[in-house]
This record gives structure tokens, sequence and C-alpha cells, in this order.
């Protein structure tokens, strides 16, 4: 392998490959029906697990394949290129982080085995709240040490997949933000046990949102839990979840770059052979255009995705490359989709394509998990010194 190829990245063929082929079982038909009763893809998950991709990240004496960040970014990255959606299964990818690097061997014995087999799923995230939204240090969600126990009390919005999910991350407040030096210090993550929750403190609601990613609400009424849920240390949450935030960024990235790769391709096929007054409408440079820039920004959000995870993987700092390979990867999947939407005209609004599916999805990438001005103040602020913006 040659130093450039190494500095890029392993790409996977294999895994691309059996990915694949594993999402040529579930076209498009079968997603559209799941959109018209809002059903969890119960198969494609289950079939995401039995082939191991989904414990892609859990070392192997955990029962995982215990590979790399950029092979899981491939997974994500050949379901969304192959006209499938991730969302219902990929937080158990970048929440891993989380339990992996600050959990203790306990809690990762108890868990991590049973999450790669498939027997438990960790696939909620509760951090963002109705009030206080991007603003993660100001949520108002209290978990107070009560002798063995912690008792919480607060609300989650847009809480995916919590009624499909076993576990639940959760980020609360231990210390109150007017006892802390930082705003920053006194948040603390929690390994919630929904099972044994649910009706005893936690109530799940439903949330009807524009694409079917089974977003929920989460409400916490005096719910007691044991104390050993508690990840690493109490008030040191905050940064536990940052950690994790760069694998979350740079997975996202990878289904971003996946989507557009789709879109490229079936516009650059559609408008072949689409014939109009006489001549393939791919002739048309209005046509042409916005498509062939599209794939070059899809090429270039590309690589710095693929510096981002390189240097997550080896143990570096990346939160800027990490950040810049969501925005860069979101950008250019959503001009892919406004590209190809156009190219199909009426027929991209015909619900038999799946261009306009796939469109509502990829346009989530840009407000969701981190949304583009989040981003860029991130950029002005930590990476060119400018003032802080917020």
């Amino acid at each position: 392998m040659d130093s450039n190829r190494m500095e890029l990245g392993e790409d996977y063929s294999d895994i691309r490959e059996s990915v694949a082929k594993l999402c040529a079982g579930f076209p498009g038909e079968y997603w559209r029906k799941l959109e018209d009763t809002r059903a969890y893809p119960a198969e494609f998950v289950g079939a995401l697990t039995a082939s191991g991709f989904l414990g892609a990240l859990i070392p192997e004496q955990y029962g995982g394949a215990g590979l790399p960040l950029r092979a899981a970014a491939v997974i994500l990255e050949t379901i969304h290129k192959s006209g499938c959606n991730a969302g219902a299964c990929h937080a158990q990818m970048y929440i891993m982080g989380t339990l992996l690097r600050h959990g203790s061997e306990e809690q990762k014995k108890k868990y991590l085995p049973e999450i790669a087999s498939g027997t438990l799923r960790l696939q909620a995230f509760g951090v963002t709240e109705p009030t206080t939204g991007s603003d993660t240090t100001q949520l108002r969600t209290r978990a107070l040490r009560d002798g063995d126990h912690y008792v919480i009390n607060g609300q989650k919005v847009w809480t995916s997949r919590a009624l499909h999910s076993d576990l639940m991350l959760l980020l609360a407040r231990t210390t109150a933000v007017d006892q802390v030096k930082k705003r920053s210090e006194g948040l603390s993550v929690f390994l919630i046990d929904i099972r044994a929750a649910r009706g005893h403190g936690l109530e799940i609601r439903p949330l009807d949102a524009m694409i079917n990613h089974n977003a929920t609400e989460v409400f916490f009424n005096d719910l007691r839990i044991p104390a050993d849920a508690l990840i690493g240390k109490e008030g040191e949450g905050f940064r536990y979840i940052l950690d994790g935030m760069n694998a979350e960024r740079i997975l996202i990235a990878a289904e971003a770059l996946g989507d557009a790769q789709y879109f490229i391709e079936r516009s650059t096929r559609y408008t072949k052979e689409r014939i109009v007054f006489g001549r393939p409408i791919g002739q048309n440079q209005a046509v042409q255009f916005p498509i062939a820039r599209a794939y070059a920004e899809t090429e270039a959000a590309s690589l710095m995705a693929r510096k981002a995870a390189a240097l997550f993987d080896a143990g570096t700092p990346c939160g800027a490359e990490a950040n810049m390979a969501k925005l860069l990867a979101a950008d250019a999947s959503w001009n892919a989709a406004e590209a190809c939407m156009q190219a199909f005209g009426g027929f991209g609004f015909a619900r038999e394509y799946d261009i306009e599916r796939k469109w509502r999805e990829t346009r989530l990438f840009r407000t969701a998990p981190i949304s583009t001005n989040m981003v860029l103040a991130f950029i002005g602020q930590h990476v060119l010194g400018m003032p802080r913006s917020y």
C-alpha cells in the first residue's frame, strides 16, 4: 500500500461489498411501507446486527469486531449510498465511545457482549431539551444523589429510538450551574435501563416528524436509578459527551457522503436516459453543472472526513476536523439532493422514485446532530481565534 493510500485511510472494499449486498434486500419499497405506518425497521436493524456491523467498534474481547472508526464510517456511508437509512441504529456506534472510553470494566463486561450480540439495544441518546436546544450546558434535567441511588427529574426531546431501545445514555446536571466555576462542569452521564425505568418515573412519547426516525420526547419524574449507572466520574459528563460527539460528527458525515453519492448516481443515470426536446437533459449545462459541482463538493468533503477519522483512530485531537467534515458533507449531500430533485422534475416528487424520501432525510444533516451555524461558531472561536459569538 502506497503512502498516499495510507494517509487517506483504508477503504475497506470487502466491507463495502458486504454491506451493499445486505442493503439490496431492503429496497425503496421496504422504506416506503415503513413510512406509511411510522414503523421501525426492525428487520433491517436485525440483519445489520446479525452480520456484526453494529458491533464494529466493540472490542473483540467483548464480542465485537474491534474495528476502527474509519471502518464504521464505511459501513454507514455504504448504507446510505445504497438508498437505505442508518438513522434507526447509528447511535449505537457513536454512543459506544462514551461507554468504551469512560465506563468501568464492570459496566463494559455487563453490557458490551449483549450489545454486540444484539440481545441489548443501545440506541437512545438523551441530551437535547425543549427549552435549551443546542445550549447543552444549560440543560435542566437534574440527577441528585440519594444514598445508593440518583433521583432524576426533567425532560428530553428529539430522543430518537427511545421506544425501540433497551438502554439510554443520559446527560443530566448533578451540580447546579450556579455552584460551578464553568458552566460545562457539574454534568454527568448515566446509562439508564429503559426496561426497568418505564412506568417507574420514565415516560416516553412519540413525536411525529417529517422523517421516520422514531423521534420521542422523554419525561423523568422522580426516576430512581442505581448509583452504579453513573459512567466515569460525577461532574465530568460534558467532557465525556464531547469525546463521543467527535465520533458522532465523523459518522454522520459518512452518512451524508453516502446520501450525496446516492443522489449523484441517480441523477447522473437519469439525465443520460431522459430525453426532452430530442436530446438527453444531461446535455444541458443548467442540468449538468449542479450535479458536477455536487460531485466535486462530495469528493472534497470525503477527504476531510477521512482525515478526521484518521486523527480520531490515532487518538489525537480531531474536534475541528470532525466538525468541518460534518459541515462539508452535509452541504454536499444537500446540494446533491437539490440537483437530483431538479433533474428529476415532477418525478422527483413521486414516492415510487424514492428521491423525495432521501431528499427529506438528508436535509436533517444541516440541522442535527449539530447545526451548520454551531459548527461555524466553533470554527470561528476555536480554530480562528475570534471572539465567542454566543
